[in-house]
């Protein structure tokens, strides 16, 4: 007879209450909502081009980018559900300026903020090429009833107590870690369950994969250019040249790293002299993620995770993926 036998999120995030005894089901509560509203929105993902969610909404974000119809979805659809949850008391989002305080008096008792990139790559929605959303999780500093402040999410990456990002792609991917490893969980259709899938993530200590935008190589570091032409050079013993694999968004190029190996890099460039990527809620989570699978992830001469924000939306600089390409990454950009 056939058996088909599953351990959902939630099942999952119960049998490990151990990996946060002093949260008392708070956090398990959460990382539940997350996991619901991504439900939501892999939904309104896989509709796109059917019903009207693709192309911009006519506005621009704190960025200056332009806001596309689905990371306005996303961003009410995930701020709704941490609202709700009782347990976060605010959020910073890469669609708002400023920090987002929940007001009503179960929300100010919460123990928890999150930082989130609802919708990571979203301009590639329109072309049917996958993209993500990403959290960082962070107990509060401000005592517990008191609205939280800008301090509560100007925390180092080091002091995250969970990092999850979800894939939309060929399938819908949960990942997440509370410092005790990272699980990975599948988005089943036929009963909407987010399934483990892959359980205690191991990414390769080395890899053959680097991932660049190398149509801005003319403005990249000199040291990441010797990086990039020492990936294109031939030698067996290392196994060289690596191949290049460049989707231009962040979780797709860094899940497909961390299972297969790899490295993801996004230097600064002209105009960007801190780079592209978000510390707070785009290199943090990521980050954390990286080293808990055993790679390692850098800002070129610090570790990303040890970094102190001055500012919600702080650039920084992101080299994340097997840790012995990080560590020569590092080589290249310090020589």
């Amino acid at each position: 007879m056939y058996s088909y036998k599953v351990t959902t999120l939630n099942d999952f995030i119960i049998m490990r209450q151990k990996d946060f005894p002093y949260a008392k089901g708070e956090l398990s509560s959460l990382l539940s909502n997350i996991g619901t509203a991504a439900k939501i929105v892999n939904k309104k993902i896989n509709k796109a081009g059917l019903v009207d969610i693709i192309g911009k909404a006519g506005m621009v974000n704190i960025q200056g980018e332009n806001q596309q119809k689905l990371d306005v979805f996303a961003d009410k659809v995930f701020t709704d559900a941490l609202r709700s949850c009782g347990e976060c008391c605010g959020i910073a989002t890469e669609e708002n300026q400023n920090e987002i305080v929940f007001s009503d008096r179960i929300a100010r008792k919460g123990k928890y903020i999150v930082c989130m990139d609802p919708l990571d790559g979203s301009s590639n929605i329109d072309y049917n090429v996958s993209v993500g959303s990403i959290f960082s999780i962070y107990r509060r500093k401000t005592p517990r009833g008191e609205p939280v402040k800008n301090e509560d999410f100007l925390q180092k990456g080091i002091s995250q107590v969970a990092a999850v990002y979800v894939i939309y792609g060929s399938s819908t991917m949960l990942v997440y870690t509370t410092g005790n490893g990272v699980n990975g969980f599948t988005l089943d259709p036929s009963i909407g369950e987010f399934c483990l899938s892959h359980p205690d993530i191991k990414t390769p200590a080395d890899g053959r994969i680097y991932s660049i935008n190398e149509g801005n190589y003319g403005y990249f570091p000199q040291g990441i250019k010797r990086y990039i032409k020492y990936c294109q050079e031939e030698d067996t013993e290392t196994e060289r040249p690596y191949s290049s694999r460049y989707i231009g968004s962040l979780v797709s190029d860094f899940h497909r790293n961390l299972i297969k190996g790899g490295v993801f890099l996004y230097p600064p460039v002209a105009g960007m002299p801190e780079g592209k990527l978000r510390l707070v809620y785009e290199c943090n989570p990521i980050s954390l993620i990286a080293e808990q699978a055993g790679g390692a992830a850098s800002g070129g001469s610090k570790r990303i995770l040890e970094i102190e924000p001055g500012s919600l939306h702080q650039r920084s600089p992101l080299y994340a993926g097997s840790k012995n390409m990080v560590r020569k990454i590092e080589k290249f950009l310090t020589a």
